[in-house]
């Protein structure tokens, strides 16, 4: 929660500025507003032959557990820039990006991933500085029940069903924290809207 400006330092009240109609954190004395705004999560499932690359992560949240190369967007770069960048720094590997794979929408934690399907262009990679080991998985050796995060999880599942369809539709869909499910989350996918590749 904000309680000082960054603007000019005085503190931050929670109101409905004049023409919006949601509360924001607004300055008392310069009355800026300061919008927060859901994180753009980019990243990439890098393919070689029948094989997905997946990171082991070396920091928390999740410590220990298997993701594919992915993370926050950075300011001046596009979503495909940021998840080429990614897989660089996290697994030390370089990929040809093949299209825009899902989009989950995260409204409990205020994020949004944008995951592309990309080649490998060679086997020259190794752990980054975020990752304690990187490994080529064949699809019956991914360790499901160690796969950090439910976004990745349904990518993959969805990435496995299509490979074997022979075609890669654009998916996406929400992703809900709910203590009804049986694993703590609700997905709901979406149709891919008609002529989005």
């Amino acid at each position: 929660m904000m309680k000082y400006c960054s603007h000019c330092g005085s503190q931050v009240e929670i109101r409905v500025p004049e023409g919006d109609n949601r509360p924001r954190h607004v300055c008392n004395t310069c009355s800026t507003v300061h919008y927060q705004n859901p994180k753009m999560v980019v990243g990439c499932i890098p393919v070689w032959e029948r094989k997905v690359l997946l990171c082991r992560r070396a920091i928390e949240p999740r410590y220990g557990l298997w993701t594919v190369p992915a993370g926050f967007m950075e300011n001046g770069e596009t979503s495909r820039q940021g998840a080429v960048r990614e897989t660089l720094e996290e697994a030390c590997a370089r990929v040809e990006v093949e299209g825009l794979y899902t989009l989950f929408n995260l409204p409990h934690i205020n994020q949004v991933y944008l995951l592309f399907r990309s080649r490998l262009l060679d086997l020259d990679f190794t752990a980054g500085d975020e990752s304690l080991e990187v490994l080529l998985f064949e699809e019956q050796q991914i360790p499901w029940e160690r796969i950090a995060f439910p976004v990745i999880r349904e990518s993959l599942r969805l990435f496995f069903v299509d490979r074997e369809a022979g075609e890669f539709p654009l998916r996406g869909g929400t992703i809900l924290r709910t203590a009804e499910a049986s694993k703590g989350y609700r997905i709901t996918l979406d149709s891919a809207p008609e002529g989005l590749v």
